[in-house]
């Protein structure tokens, strides 16, 4: 059981959100799990410019930290999203990264994963940035099985409890992956992004040769 988490803040050692997904991994690792933190802030990630060769190829063009930070989340039963709230949304180089996944969309890398979100804020949006980022999991194909978010700004020691919380979502998670849980909610909205990524991809068949393929390796198309 392997489970992956990303840590989406600049501020290095002294993030707190660093602190939530640190609480996660532990709770994990306490339940069974191989863990790994990921600081994705200190990764040279390039911004996608839209040129759909990894639609047609399955690998991007640039040639950064991308591709190795991927092949670690595919690799992953588990997925742990991390950032703080920067302007009402997740920071820059979160949404870099996540920028660069629209192949996995496509082909719904992330169905059988599970995930779970963290974030912090200094007066508000922490709870949308979980939503946000739970949102993206499920998008992928991932389950989600919650998330944790705190506001800092009135009442720094919030993190104290914050931490318990994710502890515990840590070994939620864990335990989802092991017992291989359903969502009903999440189920139907799996089936939904499946039609309509299939019908994209079938649109696209003499273009997007590598999403083609995927799906007829996966069984999802007629042959």
């Amino acid at each position: 059981m392997k489970i992956l988490a990303i840590n989406g803040s600049p501020r290095g050692s002294r993030s707190q959100t660093l602190r939530l997904v640190q609480a996660i991994v532990e709770g994990a690792a306490s339940a069974g799990a191989d863990v790994e933190i990921v600081d994705v802030c200190k990764l040279r990630i390039e911004y996608c410019n839209g040129c759909t060769v990894c639609y047609e190829r399955g690998e991007c063009v640039k040639k950064d930290d991308f591709a190795g930070l991927y092949q670690k989340m595919l690799a992953s039963d588990g997925i742990v999203l991390g950032s703080p709230n920067y302007i009402n949304s997740v920071t820059a180089q979160v949404k870099t990264l996540l920028d660069r996944m629209a192949d996995a969309i496509h082909c719904q890398m992330f169905i059988g994963k599970y995930g779970c979100a963290v974030a912090t804020a200094g007066g508000s949006g922490a709870d949308e940035v979980v939503t946000y980022l739970n949102g993206v999991l499920q998008t992928l194909g991932a389950n989600t099985v919650g998330g944790v978010s705190v506001v800092l700004g009135g009442d720094p020691e919030a993190i104290v409890p914050a931490e318990g919380r994710a502890y515990e979502l840590g070994r939620r998670l864990a335990r989802a992956i092991a017992k291989k849980e359903v969502y009903p909610e999440q189920e139907e909205l799996h089936a939904e992004m499946l039609e309509r990524m299939r019908a994209l991809v079938m649109a696209n068949k003499d273009r997007w040769h590598h999403e083609y393929d995927y799906w007829k390796a996966a069984g999802r198309i007629p042959e």
